[in-house]
């Protein structure tokens, strides 16, 4: 039987919910579908958002031929298929899903194509294109970006189902799909499948455990990890706390965690609060010889630490400044007085002369002398 997902999937521009900034009215996507304009373009959004939906909309709002691959199991025979031979009687939109899933070969494949026209090429992707995707593909493409779904979208999405709940059943499924409609409908779809009457509890039970969004190698994993960042810089635990719990529930290496904090500890705490490094490295040698789960409340204790900690960039912005004068001026000659004197030869040329153990004096290199980096 055909997914539910798959039988309540919008037709025509009308249809669909959400996304108001792109098919709202005079937005650039139904102004193009409106016009009938063909042009290539990228749908960058999370999933369940209706990159595919809005790419079928399209094609048949143009009077295209849809055809659709998805990049985890197509190849360059696949595009040849499509192309064919000989000039086709109505325009083709070939829609790539998971378009970052392409190598660099493929996609340059594809692209001499795109170039002369021979297609309308649509990709969908969860990663920023500006990563993922080649240059020369990437400059002919328009890109438009989707948005989780409000809960006031998820509304009217699970109200085309037609199927019955009460008003605490369908708000917790709001809140657990977080925005990803195609996730909310097939929880629903199991639940009645299994339970038949849609409840809290039989979502819960078809659910069993929500997925969380995060490739390690993709923007929600830097997203969470720059906000980790940041919320301890600001002070922030309960924050910083709350990313950790993200990164940890979704399966993140413990010693990638803990060496963001031990970079933190130096970086942002300094001079502040010189322990903090040894907090941080004691909590990266428990996640090295505990592991998961229980390192995970290793980590919330050095995590609130270093959040509470008071902060200070002077040696992080000291050794910059630093590191910015040898780029600039290169070797400059160390003062003689406290150059390396091994030999005689050496002490007669003047090195080491004149040395005082605690001189007030600046050991900088004469260009150098009234610099101050350590504020």
């Amino acid at each position: 039987m055909e997914p539910l997902a798959s039988r309540i999937r919008p037709k025509k521009l009308e249809e669909f919910v959400g996304q108001e900034h792109l098919v709202g009215e005079n937005k650039p996507l139904r102004v193009a579908i409106e016009k009938k304009e063909l042009f290539s373009f990228i749908l960058w959004g999370p999933p369940g958002s209706g990159k595919t939906t809005l790419a079928r909309i399209y094609a048949a709002s143009v009077g295209a031929d849809f055809f659709e691959l998805s990049a985890v199991d197509a190849g360059k025979d696949d595009i040849r298929k499509i192309i064919g031979s000989g000039k086709p009687l109505r325009p083709r939109v070939l829609f790539i899903d998971e378009i970052h899933r392409f190598n660099k070969a493929q996609q340059d494949f594809l692209l001499p194509f795109v170039e002369r026209g021979d297609i309308t090429f649509i990709g969908a992707t969860t990663e920023n294109p500006s990563f993922e995707v080649i240059a020369p593909l990437l400059s002919r493409c328009r890109v438009f970006v989707l948005q989780e779904h409000a809960d006031g979208d998820m509304t009217k999405i699970l109200a085309r189902t037609k199927i019955k709940m009460p008003k605490a059943a369908r708000e917790w499924l709001t809140r657990m799909a977080a925005g990803d409609a195609r996730q909310a409908l097939t929880a629903l779809e199991t639940a009645e499948k299994l339970y038949g009457a849609i409840t809290v509890d039989s979502l819960k039970e078809s659910i069993q455990s929500k997925h969380l969004r995060y490739d390690k190698q993709g923007d929600e994993h830097h997203n969470t990890v720059s906000a980790f960042i940041k919320s301890m810089r600001a002070s922030q635990p309960d924050a910083a706390l709350y990313y950790l719990a993200r990164m940890v529930e979704a399966g993140e290496d413990p010693l990638f965690i803990a060496r963001r904090m031990v970079i933190f500890a130096s970086e942002d705490v300094g001079l502040a609060a010189p322990t903090a490094l040894v907090v941080a490295n004691a909590v990266f040698r428990a996640c090295e010889t505990i592991g998961y789960p229980e390192c995970a409340i290793n980590l919330a204790h050095g995590v609130a630490y270093l959040a509470e900690s008071k902060k200070s960039r002077a040696s992080y912005d000291a050794f910059r400044s630093a590191q910015d004068d040898v780029a600039k001026h290169g070797n400059l000659p160390i003062p003689l007085h406290i150059r390396n004197t091994p030999t005689k030869l050496m002490k007669e040329q003047g090195y080491g002369k004149g040395y005082e153990m605690y001189s007030k004096e600046s050991y900088l290199p004469e260009k150098l002398k009234r610099r101050r980096y350590l504020e």
